[in-house]
This record gives C-alpha cells, sequence and structure tokens, in this order.
C-alpha cells in the first residue's frame, strides 16, 4: 500500500491525508493515502475536521470504475463523514465547534482528513452523538427510512422483508421496521449473521438459498414490503414472496446482478416496484432528507437506532474495504481520525 507522500507531523493541518484514487482497480491497488493542503472555505461553506468517515458498498464500485458515477482521477471515494467545523465562510448557517454530518461530493469524498463543502452538505448532529454512529446515519439509516415510510408506506402490523439483512441498509432496515410496529422478516446467510439480525430485532430470520424460502414467507401471509439491497436471484425469489398488493423497493443491486422484473408477474399479483435512488433526493427533494434526519437523530437518541459499527484507524482503509468486498460486516465499517 502506498504511504504518505509528506509525513512532517508539524504539516497536519496545513496539510491533512486523503485516500485519493489515481488509477482503477481494487482498494489495495487503487488508494494512496497523500497529503493535500486545505482548502478555506467560500460564502455559505464551511471546513469540518472529520473524526470518523462511512464506507459504503459504491465505495468498492467507485476505486474498480463500476459506479454510476465515474469521476475524473484522480477523486477521493467516500459518501459520508462526521466531524467538527472549524471554520466558515460568509454567509454559512454553521458556526464553529458545531459537530456535523457530512455527505460530501465527488470527486471530494468523505475519505480525508478534512473537508471543505457547502452547507447543503452538512447536517447537524448532537454533542451526545459518538462520531462513529454520526458518520454513518445518512447513506443507511436514511435510505432506509424513506424507503420503508415515504417510498413504501409502512404501517403498524404489516410483514416486513428486508434482503442483506445483516448490511448497512438491512440492519437499518430491521431497527425502523420495528420501531414502525412491523413484523420482520430477516434474510440473512450464515449463523453469525443471523444472530446479529436477532439482536437487531428481526422476528424472524431464514437463509436467502432456502429452497422452501417463498412457501415459508407466504405461509406467514406474504410480505406487505420487501426492501431490497441485494438484486439478482435473490430478487426473483422475493418478489415471489409478496402478498396481495404488496410493495418491494428496490435500493441497490449488493449481489452484483441487476434483475429483470416480468411485468405479467406484477400485474397478476397486483403488488408494486417502487425504486429509491438516496442522491437523487438530494437534488430534487433535500427538504425530505433533512426531515428524516431530524427523526433518526431523535431515534438515536431514543435508543431505538443503535448502529453496529466495526471501527478501523484512517490509514487502514483499503484493508476496510476488502471486509465490504468479501462480506465480512455486520452493520457498518467506519474509519475514524
Amino acid at each position: 500500500m502506498p504511504t504518505d507522500v509528506a509525513s512532517d507531523s508539524g504539516s497536519a493541518e496545513a496539510m491533512p491525508r486523503s485516500w485519493q484514487v489515481h488509477r482503477l482497480g481494487s482498494p489495495e491497488e487503487a488508494l494512496r493515502l497523500e497529503r493535500r493542503p486545505v482548502r478555506d472555505p467560500g460564502p455559505g461553506e464551511v471546513r469540518v475536521r472529520v473524526e470518523a468517515a462511512g464506507l459504503n458498498h459504491p465505495d468498492l464500485l467507485l476505486c474498480t470504475g463500476r459506479y454510476q458515477e465515474r469521476p475524473e482521477l484522480p477523486f477521493s471515494p467516500g459518501f459520508e463523514a462526521a466531524g467538527e467545523v472549524v471554520s466558515v465562510g460568509p454567509g454559512s448557517v454553521r458556526r464553529v465547534g458545531e459537530r456535523v454530518a457530512v455527505v460530501p461530493e465527488l470527486p471530494e469524498g468523505a475519505f480525508q482528513e478534512s473537508l471543505t463543502v457547502p452547507d447543503a452538505q452538512t447536517y447537524p448532529v448532537p454533542d451526545s452523538m459518538p462520531a462513529t454512529t454520526a458518520a454513518v446515519l445518512h447513506v443507511a439509516y436514511t435510505t432506509a427510512h424513506a424507503a420503508l415510510h415515504h417510498r413504501a408506506g409502512l404501517r403498524p402490523g404489516e410483514r416486513l422483508l428486508v434482503t442483506g439483512a445483516a448490511g448497512g441498509v438491512g440492519s437499518a432496515a430491521i431497527q425502523l421496521g420495528r420501531a414502525a410496529g412491523a413484523y420482520v422478516v430477516a434474510l440473512a446467510s450464515g449463523s453469525a449473521k443471523a444472530e446479529a439480525c436477532r439482536e437487531l430485532g428481526a422476528d424472524l430470520v431464514l437463509d436467502p438459498d432456502d429452497p422452501d424460502l417463498v412457501d415459508r414467507v407466504r405461509e406467514l401471509g406474504g410480505a406487505d414490503v420487501t426492501l431490497d439491497v441485494v438484486g439478482g436471484d435473490v430478487f426473483d425469489r422475493v418478489r415471489r414472496c409478496l402478498a396481495f398488493e404488496g410493495r418491494l423497493v428496490t435500493v441497490g443491486f449488493a449481489g452484483g446482478t441487476v434483475p429483470q422484473a416480468p411485468v405479467n408477474h406484477v400485474l397478476l399479483r397486483s403488488y408494486s416496484l417502487i425504486g429509491l435512488h438516496l442522491a437523487t433526493y438530494r437534488r430534487e427533494n433535500p427538504d425530505l432528507l433533512r426531515h428524516i434526519h431530524a427523526e433518526l437523530v431523535d431515534l438515536v437518541a431514543a435508543g431505538v437506532v443503535a448502529p453496529r459499527v466495526t471501527a478501523l484507524p484512517f490509514d487502514q482503509a483499503p484493508a476496510a474495504l476488502g471486509l465490504l468486498a468479501r462480506r465480512e460486516v455486520i452493520g457498518r465499517v467506519v474509519l475514524t481520525v
């Protein structure tokens, strides 16, 4: 793994570290840890000293060039971070010393010790919230919340089926589903992930490769709402688990294959296929995301939402992404500064 291009500890404030992708490949091949000068905030901007950065599956795709966004080289990956505001530009709504979650836009991603961003890319968090929690609250939990409530209209007493349930969005959906009063069925492979889903609050855990999966869910009455993060063959199985007038929300394809939905089956079973892409909402309906963020902060304070986090030091980003690639993570992985 390439190391810092500068090692003078006295320059750490003026030249914070940044993970940069100079050529596409595996994280070990693509990522270089460098020192870069900070940019002072302009009008309506802030500079944030990063305390933690959350890792997501799209970060792997960015490194290999398989994500839908392909920023010019070099760029820094990372879609969410948390830290302290250390400088504000003219007209900024933030204040020095305020703690925020940051949702930066590429090519200046979250895998940096310092971020200068517009106010619109920051979300306030209370001083009592750990940075490792604030750094993983936006992508997974906002996605799950928007999918279950804004898109699917999940109601108390309904049956919720969650794929990839031990992962980031899946584990968030379990907790939010229980908080909404739903009966939660989680799909997870292996005993460790199954036990983690139960600890998160799942009422029933099933193996996604169980040949009797469809029958077992239908015996419960079918899934009123399904949140799918996997795609591929799993999507094909869970769509057959839907109850009459069920809603299937697709938020990603972690399995690597984009499924094709047979519209005749949608018609005959009278269910709804619904999509949700969080980045689109940041452009088209940012007020909704700020409303959800405020609700999530309250749920964390109440102990209803408690992200399960594995933390690694900032300089171990390639190893941390390797955990995601091998699907060895339960919950979320963060880099701590």
